[in-house]
């Protein structure tokens, strides 16, 4: 939130280049004062979108993670059921094996 904050503000500023430059200055560096608060808005403006990606990626990534710890905890829960199972049929087996 910090950052985004940050990013607005200096897009602000940008904006205020901008707007000062055209209200303030005169000829060549009129132009050169809006081209400059043009590319400062620009930079600034990918720098808000890439932090808003990077956080999006940032919880996907965390996301998988839970998953695959859930999915690991699954597999070892699913391995000790197989093993409990198969100790039943071996006594399953002896039982039937000593009635007969």
């Amino acid at each position: 939130m910090k950052r985004f904050l940050n990013g607005l503000l200096l897009i602000f500023i940008s904006l205020l280049i901008c707007f000062c430059s055209y209200k303030y200055l005169n000829g060549l560096y009129k132009l050169a004062g809006i081209y400059a608060g043009g590319i400062f808005f620009g930079i600034f403006f990918m720098l808000i979108h890439l932090n808003i990606k990077n956080d999006k990626i940032n919880s996907y990534k965390r996301e998988l993670e839970k998953e695959s710890v859930s999915s690991d905890e699954s597999s070892a829960k699913v391995k000790v059921l197989e093993s409990k199972i198969k100790v039943l049929e071996k006594a399953l087996e002896n039982a039937i094996n000593k009635s007969i």
